[in-house]
C-alpha cells in the first residue's frame, strides 16, 4: 500500500516504499476492530488492521530472514506458497503423520484451501506489493497461517483458536495488528464469558509465540515432510494447556467466547 508522506525537506511528497513506512493508520484499524468483533467470521477486517497497522513489519520481517539460516536461498527463490499448495496432487504427497498430511487433513475438515487467505487478502489487487520482496514476505506469512494452525493445535473454525494464533502470531512477527485483533479478543471474552479462561488462553498464545523457534525463517518444502511431533518439538512449540481448558469452559457454557 503505498502511503505518501512528506519528506524532511518540505519538497513534493513522495510515495513510500511498501512495506518501510513506520506510519499507522488508527482510525481505520479501530474501524475495522469494532466490525470484527461484531462478526469474528469477517476475514477481510484482519487484512484491514493488519494493513493499517504493521507500517514496517515486511521489510523488518525481510530482513531477519535474510540473516536467518538458509533464508538468503528461500528469499532467492521466492517461491508463492499459496500457488504451490494449491498444485493438483501436492497435497497427496505427504506420508502419514507428517505435518503435510496433518495440513491436508486441516484443509479436508473445515473446507478450507491454500488459497482462501490469499482471495480475502485482496493483495492481488495491490500493484505495489506484487513484484515487491516485502509483498513477498507479507504474503508468505498470510500463506503459512493455517501451517501455524496445525503446529501450534488451535483451531482455526472457532474464536478461541484463531485469537490464540493471532496473539502467537504478534509474538513471532512484532506486527502490531496481530495484537491489536488478539487483544480486542481477549478483553471481548471478559465481558461474554463473565471469566478469564479465554484470556488466559490467548495471553498462553503469546508467550508460546515468543518461546517457540522463529517460523518464518522455516522452510516450508522441507518442514511439511516432518514428522508432526517431531517438528513440535523441534520448534519449541509445547501443548497448549490454558487453550485446551478454555475449549472445555466454553463448552460447557455453550458460547464460542465472542
Amino acid at each position: 500500500m503505498a502511503t505518501l508522506v512528506s519528506n524532511q525537506s518540505g519538497a513534493a511528497d513522495q510515495p513510500v516504499v511498501y512495506g518501510t513506512s513506520s506510519r499507522r493508520d488508527w482510525k481505520a484499524a479501530w474501524a475495522a476492530l469494532r466490525t470484527l468483533l461484531a462478526d469474528s467470521d469477517d476475514t477481510v477486517q484482519a487484512f484491514r488492521i493488519m494493513r493499517a497497522l504493521n507500517a514496517d513489519t515486511p521489510a523488518k520481517q525481510y530482513r531477519k530472514l535474510l540473516m536467518s539460516p538458509g533464508g538468503g536461498r528461500i528469499a532467492y527463490h521466492r517461491v508463492e506458497l499459496s500457488q504451490l499448495f494449491s498444485t493438483p496432487g501436492f497435497l497427496t504427497q505427504f506420508a502419514p503423520d507428517t505435518v503435510g498430511a496433518a495440513y491436508r487433513d486441516f484443509l479436508g475438515r473445515t473446507g478450507y484451501t491454500a488459497m482462501g487467505l490469499a482471495d480475502v487478502s485482496e493483495a492481488q489487487h495491490r500493484e505495489d506489493e506484487l513484484e515487491h520482496p516485502y509483498g513477498w514476505i507479507g504474503r508468505r506469512e498470510r500463506d503459512v497461517h493455517d501451517i501455524w494452525h496445525v503446529l501450534t493445535g488451535y483451531q482455526a473454525d472457532e474464536p478461541l483458536g484463531e485469537a490464540c494464533l493471532i496473539a502467537f502470531s504478534y509474538a513471532q512477527t512484532d506486527g502490531l495488528g496481530w495484537a491489536v485483533i488478539s487483544g480486542g479478543g481477549a478483553l471481548k471474552s471478559l465481558r461474554v464469558t463473565g471469566e478469564t479462561a479465554f484470556f488466559r488462553a490467548v495471553w498462553e498464545g503469546y508467550r508460546n509465540g515468543k518461546r517457540a523457534a522463529w517460523l518464518s525463517g522455516e522452510d516450508y518444502e522441507k518442514l511439511l515432510h516432518e514428522p508432526l511431533q517431531a517438528a513440535r518439538r523441534r520448534l519449541n512449540i509445547p501443548e497448549p494447556v490454558r487453550y485446551l481448558h478454555a475449549q472445555r469452559r466454553l463448552a460447557k457454557q455453550g458460547l464460542t467466547g465472542l
